[in-house]
């Protein structure tokens, strides 16, 4: 039981590091992981959340991410909303979901806020 629990947790670990990768790779921006799995009734174990500075870049990271864990890992996201204005897209890879923001938009919904009490590590932005 307990392998198979680190199994699970590194393999958590190695979707959270690809998806982080593929933001970075077009400029996404502000990345924050908000680690849920302390908190009881969490809809998830992580959130990924970072931002665009244009609805283009927007659709951009998030085709990144889609592609970038399809091909080296082999996964897909269970369910994709936001794609067809590029405002918020949502990659829900069931433990792992992806927020992809317009930076405007972030500042309006503001997640990190609404999950205060979830580990959170900041990403540094690649310039």
């Amino acid at each position: 039981m307990i392998k198979a629990v680190k199994q699970k947790e590194a393999e958590a670990k190695i979707l959270v590091d690809t998806i982080v990768e593929a933001i970075q790779d077009i400029k996404g921006k502000d990345i924050v992981i908000l680690d849920l799995t302390h908190l009881e009734n969490s809809v998830t174990e992580y959130f990924i959340v970072c931002s665009g500075d244009s609805n283009t870049q927007v659709d951009g990271i998030a085709s990144s991410v889609v592609r970038k864990t399809r091909e080296k890992l082999k996964e897909k996201p269970w369910h994709q909303e936001g794609l067809n204005n590029s405002e918020w897209v949502l990659l829900d890879y069931v433990n792992i979901v992806v927020h992809v923001f317009y930076r405007d938009i972030r500042e309006f919904y503001n997640l990190e806020d609404l999950w205060a009490d979830a580990k959170r590590t900041d990403i540094p932005n690649l310039d």
